[in-house]
């Protein structure tokens, strides 16, 4: 069935006329797609599959259609100790969404991981044997150099490039290193100058009062109590008291007394305490003494 021009304009003329006057609601025309069809070939599907194969050797296919291998007795354990693990935390925690254990999308992913590595240690199961009976090697060896893209020049360019990059880095976290330590080294230094500072001070005050006799305590002066004290300074002060005593009265400990200005034991006879010499002798020696050449040869007879 054909329309002509004029129809047509007079439909579009009739469409114009009714949604100026309001009789055209919009939403009464819609498209409306038709549900999608999924179709499983199978027979189209293992078609494709059998013309995409190609008569090739093992070898060049490595493939291996395997079950899993069987489970070890420790990551079976592993397993149920982990499924315990999380009911009983799901139990504990009202936080956690409650599922059964087949449903626990934790446990599943743990689960599903293992029948991957199942799967691939049962494929290597298979296939290493299959590689040393076609003779050949599985592991590489200790001297095996691959072919590189780049050039051995390129690659050195590149090694030297790391190496400048590596000292420059630990040549700048050396010089923050010593900045520090030279910041702490200037802070201690600081504070052990204060720290004498006050223990002088302190040591001071507390001679003083010895001096006034505000006090009689001198544990001050102990090694244990004042460190800028060392032990040869404690045992040479030890040695002082012990010769000189600890202070007291100085004044007037050298004047007589009535007792020592009576005795006269100390003072000796003057006609008795000067050096007499032998008769004939000088006070320099005996001028009849033979010189030391002589002497020498007079020894010199006596010991043949």
């Amino acid at each position: 069935m054909s329309f002509s021009e004029s129809e047509l304009s007079d439909s579009d003329a009739e469409l114009q006329d009714a949604f100026s006057k309001g009789k055209l609601k919009p939403g009464l025309n819609k498209l409306v797609e038709a549900p999608k069809q999924f179709v499983n070939n199978v027979r189209g599907l293992k078609q494709k599959v059998e013309e995409m194969k190609l008569n090739l050797p093992w070898i060049e296919r490595l493939d291996c259609v395997n079950d899993q291998a069987p489970l070890a007795p420790e990551i079976a354990a592993q397993i149920s100790t982990q499924e315990e693990r999380r009911e009983t935390q799901m139990k504990n925690n009202k936080k956690l969404p409650q599922f059964a254990p087949s449903e626990d999308p934790v446990l599943n992913d743990f689960k599903r991981e293992m029948l991957f590595y199942r799967r691939a240690q049962a494929a290597v199961s298979e296939a290493i044997p299959k590689l040393k009976g076609l003779g050949l090697l599985t592991k590489r060896p200790d001297d095996y150099f691959a072919e590189m893209a780049k050039t051995d020049e390129h690659m050195q360019k590149i090694r030297e490039h790391l190496m400048k990059k590596q000292e420059q880095q630990k040549r700048s976290e050396r010089v923050k290193q010593l900045r520090q330590q030279r910041k702490e080294g200037k802070m201690v230094q600081i504070q052990t100058k204060l720290q004498r500072q006050e223990e002088k001070k302190e040591m001071l005050n507390q001679v003083k009062k010895v001096r006034k006799g505000m006090s009689k305590d001198l544990d001050f002066l102990d090694g244990k109590k004042n460190k800028s004290i060392g032990r040869k300074s404690m045992e040479k002060r030890k040695m002082k008291d012990k010769k000189f005593g600890f202070g007291g009265k100085k004044s007037g400990m050298k004047s007589n007394t009535k007792d020592s200005a009576a005795d006269i034991s100390e003072f000796r006879n003057p006609g008795k305490s000067g050096k007499k010499f032998p008769k004939g002798n000088s006070k320099h020696g005996n001028k009849n003494r033979p010189g030391k050449n002589r002497r020498v040869k007079i020894k010199a007879r006596g010991k043949k």
